[in-house]
C-alpha cells in the first residue's frame, strides 16, 4: 500500500482503524505513526499483537524508538525487545543508558539477553556491530532432504534462507548452499555435494562500508561474518548493507558541505545542533578567505589603475573553483567505491592535466572576446591567461586533495566543496593580478 495512505478523516472509527493497520505494511505504519505524538503512537502500538508491535517498532528510526522507549511500560519494552530481530534490538540496546540496559538484561529471556551481550561488545561501524545471529546452518553431512526439513524448523528466527551456511563439527564456515539447489536435488544428495566452497565472507572487524561494498560487488543477499578462526558468528544482510551505504553517502554529503556529520534527520536535528555542526567549518573558512581579501589590497594600486579588471575578478575565481569542485567530487566518488587507488594517482593526474587544459583553453576563449571589449587586447589578454591557468590549477587542487587526505588518513570527502573554493580563491587572486601585472605594466 502507499506510504501515504492513512485512515479516512470521514471514517474514524476502530472497524476502519483496524482495517488500516492489517492492511499497511510494517514500513509504512511505522512512517505514519512516527508523525504522531510519542504518546498517541504507543497507544496505536499497543493495541497491535505483540510481533505486529515488534515489527513496526524496528522500523522507526533510531530516534523514534529512543523517543517511544521512555514511554512503553518496561515489561512491555522487554516483549518488544525479545521479538525484534538480532541487530534490530543490539543497536536499540547500545543506544539506552547504563540503567535501562541493566534491567532489559536482567528482564530479557536468558538467551536473548547473552545473544544481546555477545553482539553488543563489536566495535562500532564494524561487521560485527551490524550483523544478526538470525541465519539458517546446515550440517555437510545431511542430505538434500533432511537439509530442507532443518531449514523448516530454522526458517521462523532467520532473516534469510534463501542461502545457507554449511558449518562443521567446531563452527568454522565450510561452505554454503542455495534454496534452489536444495529443492531440485534428489533428495538423497548430501548438501556437500551441492555447496559451494570457501564463499565470501568478512572478519568481525571489516569497516561496515567494506562489508556493505563487498555485498554489492558480489550481488550477495547476505554475507557470513566469521571470527578470527573462521567460525561463522554471524551475517549481513542486504538491506542492512543497503541502510549502510545510505548512512555512508549521507555522511559525504555532508563532508563535502562542511557539516560535520549528525546521525539525526533534518525534521529531527534542533537548531542547537545544526548550528554547531555547521559554524566550525564556515569560521575557518572565514580565515582562509581572508588571504583572498590580502591579495586583493597587495595589488590596490593596480585595481585604482585598471578599474576593468575588478569585472573579471568573480568570474575566473568562481571558474577556478568551480573547475577544483567537479574534479573533487569525482575523485571522492572513486575513491569511495573503490575505482580508483592510491597507486593510480599519477595517471590520474596526467590525464587531469590534458582535461583541464582543454577546459581551461575553451573557457578562455569565451572570455576573450569580453576582456577585448571591455578593455582592449591588454586586458583580454590578461583574463584569457589567467581563465587558463587557474582553472588548470583548480582543477589539479581539486584532484590531488582527495589523495593527499587519504594519504594522511583523513575523510577525503573534506577536499571538496568549499575548502578546494577558498584554495581558487586565494591562489586565483594572486595568479590573476600578478599576470594583470606582468602584461599591463609591462
Amino acid at each position: 500500500m502507499s506510504p501515504n495512505l492513512q485512515p479516512s478523516p470521514n471514517d474514524p472509527s476502530p472497524e476502519a482503524l483496524d482495517r488500516f493497520f492489517r492492511q499497511t505494511r510494517p514500513v509504512d505504519l511505522a512512517l505514519w505513526l512516527a508523525r504522531l505524538p510519542a504518546n498517541e503512537a504507543w497507544q496505536h502500538l499497543a493495541a497491535m499483537s505483540p510481533q505486529q508491535r515488534a515489527e513496526i517498532f524496528g522500523e522507526f528510526s533510531p530516534d523514534d524508538q529512543n523517543a517511544l522507549a521512555t514511554l512503553i511500560p518496561p515489561q512491555e519494552l522487554v516483549g518488544i525487545v525479545a521479538l525484534m530481530q538480532s541487530d534490530d534490538r543490539v543497536d536499540l540496546f547500545q543506544r539506552l543508558g547504563p540503567d535501562e540496559q541493566r534491567r532489559l538484561i536482567r528482564d530479557l529471556p536468558p538467551e536473548v539477553s547473552r545473544d544481546i551481550e555477545r553482539l553488543a561488545i563489536h566495535a562500532e561501524e564494524s561487521a560485527g556491530a551490524i550483523m544478526t545471529s538470525d541465519y539458517a546452518v546446515l550440517d555437510g553431512a545431511m542430505t538434500a532432504a533432511e537439509a530442507i526439513e532443518a531449514l523448516r524448523r530454522q526458517a521462523g528466527g532467520s532473516e534469510t534462507i534463501y542461502r545457507s551456511y554449511v558449518v562443521d563439527e567446531t563452527g568454522r564456515l565450510t561452505g554454503s548452499v542455495r534454496l534452489h539447489a536444495l529443492i531440485l536435488a534428489s533428495e538423497h544428495t548430501l548438501v556437500r555435494d551441492l555447496m559451494g566452497q570457501d564463499p565470501v565472507s568478512v572478519s568481525i572487524d571489516t569497516d561496515q562500508e567494506e562489508v556493505a561494498r563487498r555485498i554489492a560487488h558480489y550481488d550477495l543477499l547476505a554475507i557470513p561474518v566469521v571470527d578470527g578462526d573462521g567460525r561463522l558468528v554471524g551475517i549481513v544482510t542486504h538491506d542492512d548493507a543497503a541502510d549502510v551505504m545510505q548512512d555512508e553517502a549521507t555522511e559525504d554529503f555532508q563532508k563535502i558541505s562542511h557539516v560535520l556529520p549528525f546521525k539525526q534527520t533534518m525534521r529531527q536535528a534542533g537548531i542547537g545542533m545544526l548550528y554547531s555542526r555547521r559554524i566550525v567549518w564556515l569560521a575557518l573558512l572565514v580565515i582562509g578567505n581572508l588571504f583572498s581579501g590580502a591579495g586583493i589590497a597587495h595589488f590596490e594600486d593596480m585595481i585604482l589603475a585598471y578599474v576593468s579588471l575588478v569585472f573579471f575578478l568573480p568570474l575566473l575565481i568562481d571558474s577556478s573553483g568551480n573547475a577544483g569542485s567537479q574534479s573533487a567530487t569525482l575523485m571522492v566518488r572513486a575513491l569511495a567505491t573503490g575505482d580508483v587507488e592510491m597507486k593510480d594517482w599519477r595517471d590520474l593526474i596526467l590525464r587531469e592535466l590534458a582535461v583541464a587544459a582543454a577546459l581551461g583553453a575553451t573557457m578562455a576563449a569565451v572570455v576573450f572576446p569580453v576582456g577585448a571589449w571591455r578593455g582592449g587586447v591588454d586586458v583580454a589578454l590578461t583574463v584569457g591567461l589567467t581563465m587558463f591557468i587557474v582553472v588548470l590549477i583548480g582543477s589539479l587542487v581539486g584532484m590531488s586533495l582527495p589523495f593527499l587526505l587519504s594519504r594522511l588518513r583523513l575523510d577525503p570527502a573534506t577536499a571538496s566543496g568549499p575548502l578546494v573554493t577558498t584554495i581558487a580563491d586565494a591562489t586565483g587572486v594572486v595568479i590573476y593580478f600578478s599576470i594583470a601585472t606582468m602584461i599591463l605594466k609591462a
